[in-house]
């Protein structure tokens, strides 16, 4: 059985968590007493919030009055809890979010091609920022100076689901969302278990991208999106290729190389579902395994078990595209049992 997340096809238990503190913007003794700030007419708590990054201790407006958002982790997060931007890479958004085609927010553009200054007109008090415009750090430090910019990208040398839990932690320290955040954490904590326990411990596993009609390997450990994976659940790698990389687009392999290994199951992250699918060009993922001769007796694709990543992953990548992911993988597993 060939497995799709629902969003397939076109369709606070972290380790190391970081300490938060509120901390009353010119509060009275009993308000810095309690660590509440004072309250607007309508009630809503105003101050500060010092939270920490990966650049160290920051103090954050609350609520912030302006909030520009670049990091595409975030942005599923933000729509689900109603923030209201006034600028971000609305090119990077995924046509699933809802606030990719809001015209009241403006935007930024795309890595690539970035309108940085036009973040001043935005006049913000916090940037989210990271991912493809963790780059971008200094301009937005030049264009917007009296923001507070956050950096909360996955580090390196930290396990990647305790960065994702840690990411949507802080934000909803920020934005007043402390239970969303832990339960996004216990979806995400409980999906992976789902996995691990429907997990044989020894059938083969290999994560592939598709790109550009080309089937590209992705590396355990390493490699983009799905590399992480290998070792938080415990799966056996396929195939372990000396030199892999972190590459986007995956590394080369041959289908050949693929047959060879002869995985149990293959994992998929489809990149152009998500920046083109509207292309005449575009090659479904699932067309591509599916048609291939060379895999045709491999036995993840002669049993159909082949799982693919949300549609929207590659522009998206944020914790619950992971916890859908592994519902879905969980379920594909628990079904072949």
């Amino acid at each position: 059985m060939t497995s799709f997340t629902r969003r397939s096809l076109g369709a606070l238990s972290a380790a190391g968590l970081l300490g938060l503190a509120l901390t009353a913007c010119g509060g009275s003794g009993e308000d810095d007493a309690t660590g509440a700030g004072a309250s607007d007419a309508g009630g809503a708590e105003t101050g500060t919030v010092e939270v920490e990054d990966n650049n160290g201790p920051q103090t954050v407006q609350i609520p912030p009055s302006s909030v520009v958002a670049t990091d595409n982790r975030t942005f599923e997060t933000l729509a689900d809890w109603g923030v209201t931007l006034t600028a971000a890479a609305r090119s990077l958004m995924p046509s699933t979010n809802p606030l990719k085609e809001d015209e009241s927010i403006i935007d930024l553009g795309n890595h690539r091609e970035p309108d940085l200054e036009a973040v001043v007109a935005a006049e913000p008090t916090l940037i989210i920022n990271g991912q493809r415009f963790a780059q971008y750090h200094d301009d937005f430090v030049k264009y917007a100076p009296e923001a507070t910019i956050l950096e909360l990208d996955p580090r390196d040398d930290r396990p990647f689901a305790d960065e994702l839990k840690r990411q949507v932690s802080v934000l909803g320290e920020i934005f007043g969302k402390q239970t969303e955040a832990e339960a996004l954490g216990t979806d995400l904590d409980a999906a992976m278990e789902r996995v691990k326990a429907a997990y044989d411990g020894s059938s083969t596993v290999m994560a592939v991208n598709t790109s550009g009609g080309e089937i590209g390997y992705i590396a355990p450990g390493l490699g983009r999106t799905l590399g992480w994976t290998f070792e938080a659940l415990g799966l056996v790698p396929a195939l372990e290729v000396e030199g892999a990389s972190d590459d986007h687009e995956g590394d080369d392999i041959s289908v050949e190389a693929i047959a060879d290994s002869n995985p149990a199951w293959i994992l998929v992250m489809d990149r152009d579902a998500a920046v083109s699918a509207d292309d005449p060009e575009y090659t479904p993922a699932n067309e591509l395994l599916d048609s291939s001769e060379a895999l045709a007796g491999v036995t993840a694709v002669a049993e159909g078990n082949i799982v693919y990543m949300p549609a929207d992953t590659y522009t998206n990548e944020g914790i619950q595209t992971y916890t859908e992911f592994f519902n879905t993988f969980a379920d594909a597993l628990e079904g072949k049992a």
